[in-house]
C-alpha cells in the first residue's frame, strides 16, 4: 500500500499535479534490484536512457523495461517525433499513447485508421503489430508510450489530477507505475516519505 501525494515547493506552488497510473498484472515482473525495501523504485527524468528507434526514424527515452531491456514485458517510454515518421511495429505487443508536450500527433495507419493525439494529454490505444505514420502538427511533440506483451501481463493506464492525496493498494498480483506529467509528488510508505518525485520524473511500485 503506497501513498502518492501532491507535493508543492518553490515555483511548482499553485499548479495541478497530472499523473499518469498504471496496474501492472502480475506481480511478477516487480523484481529490480534496485528498489528499497518498501518496494519503491524513484526514476529520476536524468537517468532515462536515451536510444534510437528500432527503425532509426526517431528517438525514445526509456523509464522502465521488464523483466529486462531485450526480453521484455512492459516497456514505459517517451518517443520523440520532430518530423514525419514511421513506427516501430511490434507484433504480439499492445500500445498505448498519451500526448505530453506540443501541438499534436497525426497517426495515420496504413490500413485506413487514422486518429490524432491534441493537447493537453489526448491518449490512443491500438495493436503494435499495425503499421503506423506518425505526423506532428505544427512543431516536435513528446508522447508518453506504454507496451506490453498481453499473453503475460495486463495494464490499465489511468491518466487523472492528484488532489490532495492518493492510497494505491497493491496485491499479490499487481505493482503500480506513476509518471508525473506536471507539478510534483511524494511518495510514502508506512508512515515514511519514499521518492520525491518533479515533473517528468517516474516511479515503479511493487
Amino acid at each position: 500500500m503506497y501513498l502518492i501525494a501532491r507535493y508543492r515547493t518553490g515555483r511548482a506552488a499553485g499548479r495541478c499535479l497530472w499523473e499518469i497510473l498504471l496496474e501492472i498484472r502480475p506481480r511478477r515482473l516487480r523484481q529490480n534490484a534496485r528498489m528499497n525495501e518498501h518496494g519503491v523504485l524513484a526514476i529520476p527524468a536524468t537517468e532515462y536512457r536515451r536510444t534510437r528507434w528500432r527503425n532509426g526514424r526517431g528517438w525514445t527515452r526509456e523509464i522502465l523495461a521488464l523483466p529486462d531491456r531485450e526480453g521484455w514485458h512492459l516497456r514505459l517510454s517517451i518517443a520523440e517525433v520532430d518530423v514525419v515518421a514511421d513506427f516501430s511495429p511490434f507484433p504480439g505487443v499492445e500500445r498505448e499513447q498519451v500526448l505530453l508536450h506540443g501541438n499534436g500527433l497525426n497517426l495515420h495507419f496504413d490500413d485506413g485508421g487514422q486518429c490524432e493525439l491534441l493537447p493537453p494529454h489526448q491518449r490512443v490505444r491500438f495493436d503494435g503489430a499495425r503499421a503506423v505514420t506518425g505526423i506532428p502538427l505544427d512543431g516536435p511533440v513528446q508522447v508518453f508510450n506504454l507496451m506490453w506483451r498481453p499473453e503475460v501481463v495486463s495494464a490499465t493506464l489511468l491518466h487523472r489530477p492528484l488532489v490532495g492525496s492518493m492510497w494505491c493498494f497493491g496485491d499479490e498480483r499487481a505493482s503500480w507505475a506513476v509518471h508525473v506529467l506536471a507539478g510534483s509528488a511524494r511518495i510514502g510508505a508506512d508512515g515514511r516519505e519514499q521518492a520525491a518525485l518533479a515533473q517528468g520524473d517516474s516511479a515503479w511500485l511493487a
